[in-house]
């Protein structure tokens, strides 16, 4: 990987984490204590929140990761292979740590 291909995933990433912290802090706003008179769709929408929030918080959290691991040898290269993650699979999925052949392999 270039210096330059770097510094782009680098821009995307923190872009990325921006943007997720500013929904996070949305979603966060949005969830209130369940009254015991509450309807069932407010419960339903409540729980949505929740497991939007949980979803966003993980992925902030593997774009830190990736972030701290950026300007390191280890960031984009395969943990399974070692072979170099193709650049445009890392700007699809930054915090990505395996290639697509050893993504297909490995499974969900």
């Amino acid at each position: 990987m270039t210096q330059q291909e770097r510094q782009e995933l680098k821009s995307i990433i923190q872009t990325q984490i921006a943007v997720l912290t500013a929904k996070i802090t949305t979603i966060q706003n949005l969830l209130q204590p369940i009254k015991k008179d509450c309807a069932l769709d407010n419960t339903a929408h409540q729980s949505l929140n929740i497991q939007r929030n949980e979803v966003a918080t993980i992925k902030l959290n593997k774009l830190n990761a990736a972030y701290l691991r950026i300007d390191t040898d280890e960031y984009g290269i395969c943990k399974e292979c070692e072979e170099d993650i193709n650049i445009a699979h890392l700007k699809l999925i930054l915090e990505s740590g395996y290639c697509i052949p050893c993504m297909n392999e490995l499974g969900p």
